[in-house]
């Protein structure tokens, strides 16, 4: 008669564990990275380091140097003045030039708050009408990227040339209403800071360019929401503007987030579509002169490189901060705690 013994898998393992290592022990041992794999990872990442510094931490440290001098274009690094440049951005009595920097500051702050209550709700709105299923669809999503598509100096150029005194806009209101044609209306002309009709005119400029991200954004959200959702949401009864209100919306919502960080964070940096619509001269009769703009007029245009070098400085520091409380209050639950 044979018999058959089993040994218990505990006391397997400690057998195996005192001649040698354990499986689990083997398992958890590191891998030997080899030096072949070791030289593809240092190839992939120091060309794309080398970049990053190259155009990030350079110029901004190139500009924060230059800050701390009182030099032309021509000649940046003399006249070694300290702290004295960002003195006069904080200190509203030796502010150099009007409007001074503050207006401009504020200027940003409105033109990000208008952008997200001009451009938000309309691209909401074309996105939910847009990912329904109607006819030339595909037509209408590719006309209405297109403004996002056309560089800010082109559309500031087009506009320009539509809105000035001599341009399409005129001639068309003198075509319909037969108006004499000698009196034109300057569109960007109007004085008044930002209550004036031309700060409204570029809000509606911006809207234009702007907002077929927002949509395109908007509608690759919606294509990820399940559709079971919203035909369950209609078997229970729910009307239509109850399903977008308790459904479609929120699970947006991570969607409009983002998108509302790169609208705020690129309203902070607009600068091509002022210039080139209202011109250096104009900006600062008007006082619809940005962050950006104040900066190159007066570092470039006024021969105050160390001044707009400060302003540069500052304009980095404002973004950043908001970038990151951003961040932490409004984009964490997004992105994960650890990010």
């Amino acid at each position: 008669m044979t018999h058959t013994v089993t040994v218990d898998k505990p006391l397997a393992s400690a057998a195996a564990g005192a001649g040698g290592l354990s499986p689990m022990r083997t398992e958890q041992r590191k891998k030997k990275v080899s030096w072949r794999e070791r030289l593809e990872v240092i190839g992939f990442t120091v060309p794309a380091l080398v970049v990053y510094v190259a155009f990030v931490f350079v110029p901004i440290g190139y500009a924060l140097i230059m800050s701390l001098f009182d030099g032309s274009p021509v000649a940046p690094f003399q006249n070694f003045v300290g702290v004295d440049n960002f003195t006069r951005i904080f200190n509203p009595t030796q502010m150099l030039g009007q409007p001074f920097f503050w207006d401009a500051v504020r200027n940003n702050l409105l033109i990000a708050v208008m952008s997200l209550l001009l451009q938000g709700p309309l691209a909401l709105g074309v996105a939910l009408l847009l990912s329904r299923k109607i006819k030339f669809r595909q037509v209408f999503r590719l006309l209405i990227f297109v403004p996002y598509v056309l560089s800010e100096v082109i559309t500031g150029v087009i506009f320009a040339q539509i809105l000035n005194p001599t341009g399409a806009l005129n001639a068309l209101i003198t075509d319909i209403t037969g108006a004499d044609a000698a009196v034109r209306t300057a569109w960007l002309g109007y004085q008044g800071g930002v209550g004036s009709p031309s700060f409204w005119i570029l809000m509606g400029v911006l809207t234009w360019k702007y907002i077929g991200l927002a949509i395109i954004l908007f509608l690759a959200g919606l294509s990820g929401i399940p559709e079971e959702l919203t035909e369950a949401a209609m078997v229970d009864g729910a009307s239509w503007w109850q399903i977008q209100r308790k459904i479609t919306i929120p699970l947006l919502s991570p969607t409009i987030r983002m998108w509302a960080f790169l609208s705020l964070i690129g309203s902070f940096q607009l600068f091509d579509m002022v210039w080139i619509l209202f011109g250096p001269t104009q900006l600062s009769r008007q006082g619809l002169h940005t962050m950006a703009t104040y900066m190159v007029s007066q570092g470039m245009n006024a021969n105050r490189v160390g001044y707009g070098s400060a302003v540069a400085v500052v304009l980095f520091v404002m973004t950043l901060i908001v970038a990151l409380l951003y961040q932490k209050f409004i984009l964490h639950r997004d992105i994960g705690k650890d990010a």
